[in-house]
């Protein structure tokens, strides 16, 4: 799994042309993962969302720890780490100055 992170700037709108931009870069490299047959799912997190703690308390707005907050996920096949980090080194969040964090994933067993 792909873990994109980036530092949120509330005072940056980016233009239209830079949105449009960052649209092309994302489908290009989604687009090129699943030509290969290797996207399995991939999604975007939105800026709204509620965190509950272990007390049960839950306050609105997304974590945001160290500056930065998870903007989304990627599921790839890979057969190996080193093969995922291969690919992630190519998302268009590294333009923005974000992260990405490749972790392998444990399929849950009932």
């Amino acid at each position: 799994m792909m873990i994109f992170s980036f530092t949120p700037n509330p005072e940056y709108t980016p233009t239209a042309e830079e949105m449009a931009q960052m649209r092309q870069d994302w489908g290009s490299f989604i687009g090129n993962i699943a030509i290969t047959e290797k996207l399995v799912s991939t999604y975007q997190l939105g800026f709204d969302g509620r965190q509950i703690s272990s007390d049960s308390s839950v306050s609105d707005g997304i974590l945001i720890s160290n500056s930065k907050t998870i903007s989304g996920n990627m599921v790839v096949k890979a057969n190996s780490l080193d093969e995922a980090t291969e690919m992630a080194k190519d998302s268009p969040i590294l333009k923005m100055g974000g992260s990405v964090e490749v972790r392998n994933i444990i399929p849950m067993e009932n």
